[in-house]
């Protein structure tokens, strides 16, 4: 029981010195817009889970290429990619588009091992699942990421992180 409360009470004393080594006081003010995010980019890739679930339509003056293992045909503006995804997206990041990728950690861990994501924007949803899917695997190399924006709004917090050169 001791050591219990000792490793809690080490944990917040160093929880503190990192909040104190940064700022002193969490600036809440800045607020996260996702229209205003979305209004700047081009391309939005999914996996199929995603699109399987209905998120596909709120993109629907977007292109939206979806990862899939099947042959599915193209329709509307949704392209349905099957077989190396990352190559095909870097072909319209290499013609000037701003691309989106949203999805879970199986999409997401192609595009970190070939990495050409430029910017990470993660959000923290307080909610304790328990069980899940990885947002990151295992065996990515290091990436070193400065924080470039945060918000805190209604418990969740959004960062943007950019790549340290």
């Amino acid at each position: 029981m001791l050591n219990e409360h000792h490793d809690h009470k080490h944990a917040l004393h160093l929880y503190f010195q990192i909040y104190n080594l940064y700022n002193s006081t969490l600036n809440t003010e800045n607020k996260w817009s996702h229209d205003k995010f979305l209004e700047n980019i081009d391309v939005v890739v999914m996996g199929k889970k995603c699109f399987d679930q209905d998120m596909h339509k709120e993109y629907q003056d977007k292109e939206v290429y979806i990862a899939t293992s099947k042959e599915i045909e193209d329709f509307e503006n949704y392209h349905f990619i099957n077989g190396d995804i990352v190559k095909k997206i870097e072909k319209l990041k290499n013609k000037g588009k701003n691309i989106y990728l949203f999805g879970g950690g199986i999409l997401i861990d192609s595009f970190v091992k070939a990495d050409v994501i430029d910017e990470y924007v993660i959000g923290i949803i307080p909610t304790i699942l328990g069980k899940g899917i990885k947002l990151f695997y295992d065996n990515n190399t290091k990436i070193d990421l400065k924080l470039e924006y945060y918000a805190v709004e209604d418990g969740i917090v959004i960062m943007k992180y950019s790549k340290r050169k």
